[in-house]
Formats: C-alpha cells, sequence, structure tokens
C-alpha cells in the first residue's frame, strides 16, 4: 500500500479516536466518570498512530514535516466534523462549513501540489 495512503489512515484513525477520548463525556456516563482510563489506556495506541502516520507520510514527502503536520490538521477538522454532526448532532453553520471546505483545500495542497 502506497505510504501516503497509510500515513492518511492511520492520522485519520488516531484523529477520531482523539475525538472520542475528549468527547465521549457528553454523551456516556461511563467515560465522563472514569476520564483517566479514557486518557491512560486510549492515549497510547493513539500516540503510536500519529508516529506511524508521520512517518510514512514523512517518507513520502522524502523527509518534509509540513506535510504531514498540514495534512494531519485537516484530517482532523474533517473528522470532528463528521463525528460531531453524527454523534452530537450538531449541525455545520456556514462557518463550519467553510471551515471544513479550508481543511479539505489544506490537504488536497499537500497531496496533490508537487
Amino acid at each position: 500500500m502506497n505510504k501516503l495512503l497509510l500515513g492518511i489512515i492511520c492520522f485519520f484513525i488516531g484523529q477520531i479516536i482523539v475525538w472520542f477520548i475528549t468527547n465521549a463525556q457528553f454523551f456516556n456516563k461511563w467515560a465522563a466518570n472514569h476520564p483517566w482510563f479514557m486518557a491512560i489506556v486510549l492515549s497510547g495506541p493513539t500516540t503510536y498512530l500519529f508516529l506511524m502516520g508521520t512517518k510514512y507520510i514523512a517518507e513520502h514527502f522524502d523527509g518534509q514535516l509540513w506535510p504531514g503536520r498540514f495534512i494531519g490538521f485537516g484530517l482532523g477538522t474533517v473528522a470532528f466534523a463528521i463525528l460531531t454532526y453524527v454523534i452530537m448532532d450538531e449541525n455545520i453553520n456556514e462557518k463550519t462549513f467553510v471551515s471544513i471546505l479550508l481543511a479539505t483545500t489544506l490537504v488536497s495542497l499537500q497531496i496533490f501540489w508537487k
């Protein structure tokens, strides 16, 4: 599999886990009552995903770190928007839509502009 795709998958899954670590407290009583468990148990796999995502994307871009930073940021914005809409039922207003569009543009620039 392409290293760029592997990096994107690692970052996206990591961003999803981070969303649950920080936001499950608002819709799950158990998560709200066990923040240490959420932080300690889930932070290890999340860190590993971000480490591997950074590795794969840096290898794809000949050692450059900036593309991975922007890709990770953009994917985090997209993952946050999707999960907040689907799970928390928060609507996407105009400002949020433009932010998602900008994040998608940022990721696309890093991937397609050589």
